[in-house]
């Protein structure tokens, strides 16, 4: 009830995080955040809704446009807020990968909001990093889902990522790509090129199939990633059940999320110039969670750590979405401390 009335006088942010398969918002109150030391565990949720893709790239801007519109409206509607009482926005968004992606966004919605707003605008991965560290810009984050991509930042603003290009150019780490593999190794047992693999009985089993011919054209009928990625669980198995295919592409995949990490961490020197500092490395995605025996998310921090042993391991305590909605409330106090000292 203090909640509402409140955040009336005071505001309410807003945390976007858009991703390949589903994009959520929530409505944070402003006040009970005036505290920058002391944030409240837990942390208030006014308001959250869940809407389909947001990523232009996999269903177009139109359904992207929609979408995010929608879900804002949502989340605002279950708080019983309307968009006057808004004073930040940060949208993380799978695909927003250039300025003219952040621009094209914040065109969509820079009339929903009054114009004092501060809408952010930002790749996907801003919003999981956050989650991590709490709203705050530093380190690495890993995240591997549908798609993958690991993203990283220093103290003084400077960023690099690696992946993230999307599955025609090889993000074979992620739901997708580790999917498509397992799809590729049925198709090629079936036809000679390969050997037998268990994934072949099991997958058919999964999609109620009879012949792995059946695979081609279940596959061009709809191959949108996540339809492709939710097969991920039967690659899984096989490796457990002792499949050495499915073994492969499980260790493929390791190694290359494990590879972009590094290479965002090398670039950006997180770990120092002796290579032994410590950093956080955020890890989000439904590909890193642990299975009976394997374990991604475990193998890919073991390889990071032989390269880098300061690395430190965060399983986010909140969603990405919360994370958004806190980096935008970290920079709207920032932005009123600097001019509070003006």
């Amino acid at each position: 009830m203090g909640y509402e009335s409140d955040c009336r006088i005071e505001g309410v942010i807003l945390g976007v995080d858009g991703g390949t398969t589903s994009t959520v918002c929530v409505c944070m109150p402003l006040l009970l955040f005036s505290d920058h030391s002391h944030l409240p565990d837990p942390l208030p949720i006014l308001g959250r809704a869940v809407a389909g893709c947001s990523n232009y790239n996999s269903v177009g801007e139109n359904v992207a446009r929609e979408t995010l519109e929608q879900v804002m409206a949502e989340a605002l509607s279950k708080a019983c807020m309307n968009h006057s009482v808004v004073r930040a926005v940060c949208l993380g968004i799978s695909g927003v990968n250039h300025p003219t992606d952040q621009e094209m966004i914040l065109n969509w919605i820079r009339h929903i909001f009054p114009s004092h707003v501060k809408i952010h605008v930002e790749n996907d991965a801003v919003a999981a990093l956050a989650s991590g560290t709490m709203g705050k810009l530093h380190g690495c984050v890993l995240i591997a889902g549908t798609g993958c991509i690991s993203y990283g930042f220093r103290d003084d603003g400077k960023k690099a990522r690696a992946a993230g290009a999307g599955p025609v150019l090889g993000d074979w780490g992620s739901g997708y790509g580790i999917a498509a593999q397992g799809l590729t190794a049925i198709v090629r047992a079936h036809d000679g090129r390969g050997p037998k693999t268990m994934l072949t009985n099991c997958v058919l089993k999964t999609l109620d199939l009879s012949s792995p011919d059946e695979i081609i054209g279940w596959t061009y009928a709809d191959s949108s990633w996540a339809r492709i990625a939710a097969l991920v669980p039967a690659v899984v198995s096989c490796a457990e059940a002792g499949d050495q295919i499915a073994n492969d592409i499980l260790n493929n995949a390791v190694q290359e999320l494990a590879m972009s990490v590094k290479a965002v961490v090398q670039r950006l020197q997180l770990a120092g110039e002796d290579g032994n500092g410590s950093f956080p490395v955020v890890m989000v995605g439904g590909v890193l969670e642990a299975n009976k025996i394997w374990d991604i998310g475990k193998e890919v921090i073991n390889s990071i750590l032989k390269t880098y042993p300061g690395a430190s391991p965060i399983r986010p305590k909140v969603e990405p979405a919360v994370g958004a909605a806190l980096f935008a409330w970290n920079s709207l106090m920032k932005e009123a401390k600097a001019n509070g000292h003006q």
